[in-house]
Formats: C-alpha cells, sequence, structure tokens
C-alpha cells in the first residue's frame, strides 16, 4: 500500500482544510495516509477517519502562542526547514504533497530523493501574500521553493494561470485539479437543527468567508449600509472569524447596521444557515475554488459572486450570477436582486458528483 504524506498549517476551519479532510478520509481505503500540520487540535481534526494518521510539529494551536512565538515559530521553519524536515518528516513516504502555500510547501521542499514531490496551490498567488516587502521576499524565495518539486497542482485555470504570470521561468509539470467535496456529509450536516434567526419578512444573504482583507467584508459593510439607506432593505449575515474582525464590528457600529449586518462568528457546521438563506454570496477581491461555493450548489441556493477565479465554481450553474468586482457592481447586483427576488424551490441538487477529482488523484499518485 502506498504511503502518501500530506502537509498543512492546520486542520483548523477553513476550505483548503475541509477538502483535505474530505480527500483523505475518501484516499485512506486505498492508501496508508498521513497528514502533518504545524499547529495541532484543529477543528477538523475530530473528523478524520482513524484510519487517517495525524502528526504536528508544534503542541499548541497558533492562536494559543504569545505575540513574539507567532514571529519565533514560522521564522524558525524557515530557516531550519532541513534539519525540521528529517526530525519530523522523512519517513520513506512514497509521495509527499504541500496541500498549501506558504510555510508548508517551503518545508515539503526540502530534497529527498527516496519521496515525489507535489505542491497543491490554491489561490491566486499573485495576491494571496499581498503587496509589502516581506510578500515580494517570499515571492523570491518560493520562486526557488517551487522549482524543487515534481508536480505543481491547482485548484483552477486561473490560478495556474496567475502563477505562470508571477513565475514565469517554472518549468515544472502542472496540472489543475478541482477540490473535492464529500456530497453526502454537505447535505447530512444542512439537516442538523440550529437556532433560526434568519428574519422572514425580510430578504435573507449569508456569506462564509475567514474575516481577511482578501474576502471584502469591509467592502460589503459600506455597499449594505449604502443600500438600506436608500431603502433596499434585506439582511446580511456572515459566518466565521479572522484577524479582521475587530476593524469589522466597528465598522458595522459606525455605519449602524448592527441590526442588519452580523458577524456569526465561526461555526464549525455552516450548511443549515446556507440552506435557509436566500442567496448565498462570496463577494472577494480574489479567490482560488472556493469549496463552500461548490457547497452552495450542492444545496441547490441560489448564487452570487464577484469576478474571481470563482467564476470556474459556478460555470454551467443556471441559478448563479456574477458581478463586476467593484463597489458600484456589487450594489447594483445586490439592488436588482432584492428589488426583483424570487424564490427557488428547496430542493436538494442530488445529481452533484464529483467523484472523477478523485479518479484524477489517483491517476496523480499512482495505484
Amino acid at each position: 500500500m502506498k504511503k502518501i504524506l500530506f502537509g498543512i498549517t492546520s486542520l483548523t476551519i477553513g476550505g483548503a482544510e475541509r477538502v483535505l479532510v474530505d480527500l483523505a478520509n475518501e484516499l485512506c481505503e486505498k492508501y496508508e495516509i498521513t497528514i502533518f500540520t504545524i499547529y495541532p487540535n484543529g477543528e477538523f481534526e475530530k473528523t478524520l477517519s482513524p484510519k487517517v494518521n495525524l502528526k504536528s510539529l508544534q503542541n499548541k494551536q497558533f492562536k494559543e502562542l504569545n505575540k513574539i512565538q507567532k514571529i519565533i515559530v514560522p521564522l524558525k521553519i524557515w530557516l531550519r526547514q532541513k534539519s525540521i524536515y528529517k526530525k519530523h518528516i522523512k519517513n520513506n513516504y512514497d509521495i509527499e504533497i504541500a496541500f498549501l502555500e506558504g510555510a508548508i510547501t517551503r518545508l515539503f521542499s526540502t530534497k529527498n530523493k527516496q519521496t515525489k514531490k507535489i505542491a497543491w496551490i490554491h489561490n491566486d498567488i499573485s495576491k494571496v501574500f499581498g503587496s509589502n516587502l516581506k510578500s515580494k521576499i517570499k515571492k523570491l524565495v518560493d520562486a526557488k521553493i517551487y522549482n524543487k518539486f515534481d508536480k505543481l497542482v491547482f485548484v483552477s485555470k486561473d490560478n495556474e494561470n496567475k502563477f505562470k504570470e508571477v513565475y514565469k521561468n517554472n518549468v515544472i509539470e502542472k496540472q489543475v485539479i478541482h477540490n473535492y467535496i464529500d456530497k453526502n456529509r454537505v447535505i447530512k450536516k444542512s439537516n442538523e437543527n440550529i437556532e433560526d434567526i434568519f428574519t422572514e419578512n425580510n430578504i435573507n444573504f449569508v456569506t462564509v468567508a475567514r474575516l481577511v482583507e482578501q474576502k471584502a467584508i469591509d467592502r460589503l459593510i459600506s455597499i449594505h449600509s449604502n443600500l438600506i439607506k436608500q431603502g433596499f432593505n434585506h439582511n446580511f449575515y456572515v459566518i466565521g472569524d479572522g484577524p479582521e474582525k475587530e476593524n469589522l464590528e466597528k465598522m458595522i457600529i459606525d455605519n449602524n447596521v448592527g441590526q442588519t449586518f452580523k458577524l456569526l462568528g465561526q461555526k464549525e457546521n455552516p450548511y443549515p444557515y446556507i440552506k435557509i438563506a436566500d442567496y448565498f454570496c462570496l463577494l472577494s477581491y480574489f479567490e482560488g475554488y472556493p469549496m463552500v461555493v461548490e457547497e452552495a450548489k450542492i444545496l441547490n441556493k441560489q448564487i452570487l459572486i464577484t469576478d474571481t477565479a470563482a467564476r470556474e465554481v459556478v460555470f454551467g450553474y443556471e441559478a448563479a450570477q456574477i458581478f463586476k468586482n467593484t463597489e458600484q457592481g456589487i450594489y447594483d447586483g445586490l439592488k436588482e436582486n432584492i428589488e426583483n427576488f424570487v424564490k427557488l424551490q428547496d430542493n436538494i441538487d442530488n445529481s452533484y458528483n464529483n467523484k472523477f477529482i478523485i479518479e484524477k488523484i489517483i491517476e496523480l499518485v499512482g495505484e
């Protein structure tokens, strides 16, 4: 049985993390699967099959580290990657897959002739690290890092194209494989009972996103406020947590929309909220191949997205709209949907099937 090692920063709540758990649970019947995390005790660890092995570099979650440790630990991984790899990872795995950009990819790039190396890119590499001096240094370092892998896998064609724009000299073989989702898990979890917080006599929008700049929740608050002032009544609910939370809470207060724009916090099971909402939205500045949009498709929701790589996810899905990725474009799109709202029937799209993705991955790693 082939031994496959997946690496990721942690298994906290997130899109790539959810995809990895679903993948590992599916593949562990055919391969010996191990997941290596930098930080332990992520919420998704408890959803792993008992057949999946789990290892961690640290003994504390990232959020449990103090300010100094949050700087020192990533720096130590950067400077001592060879010794860390030799001590904690090298174990004659047939395949090592760095499943997320950043530290884990740099760590897994360490040379090992016995192992096939694959890097999985989930985001727009031209934007994911920002545009400051630190990001420019990372891009210079990663130009060499990505050339150490045997193959690069992208979750969307758009991500592959953006990567090629940034790393023009990279000659490593590339492939696009869309994110895999366990459809039955999504449908089952969507039927769990939750407190009904939505307003019956109003249009309810829900988004699921980490509270980071990429997701443009600040822009959304501003748009929502303007719509409310113009008399286009609706509610927005945001599921997720992250470093922008305090700033967003202040914006909500400053814009006097606390009754209509609500941050619900992190939810291990967001699916019942998606299911009962009138619209699912993901109005980000940029995206990779957002799994949560695929999940909204499984739940047969009306979907509103900005023009990002997420357009690949909704291709052919009739109940989706793509807005111009500007404040005015989103304002106009939301306004039109509020004015002309028609509720979809709440039937589950049981025809959804992405088993072919597993077939692509088996072909990638070999029997």
